[in-house]
């Protein structure tokens, strides 16, 4: 289980589809939230609601740089990063629980 712990995750609407890169410190109630559409915003709008990778950190500061530098990477580089660990692009939220 990897609730209550610093995370960075991403999210995709499909394969190759589009992505949302957030960070959170309860991971488990967060994609949740994504998948209930209980965020207002982009993912409720572009339904982005799978969780294709994740990263643990041991604080928020060190998940929120980490978030910080995924958004300014360009797009090959995330599909690549999903792919390295998920190359099927599988929904990892029944892993997390």
């Amino acid at each position: 289980m990897v609730s209550k712990q610093p995370a960075v995750y991403i999210l995709a609407s499909k394969r190759n589809g589009t992505l949302y890169i957030g960070v959170t410190s309860d991971l488990i109630k967060r994609i949740w939230e994504h998948k209930n559409n209980l965020v207002k915003g982009f993912t409720k709008r572009y339904n982005v609601h799978n969780l294709v990778w994740y990263e643990l950190h041991d604080t928020m500061a060190s998940a929120i740089e980490r978030e910080k530098k995924l958004k300014e990477w360009k797009r090959a580089w995330k599909l690549e990063l999903i792919e390295s660990s998920n190359p099927n692009w599988n929904d990892l939220y029944d892993t997390i629980l």
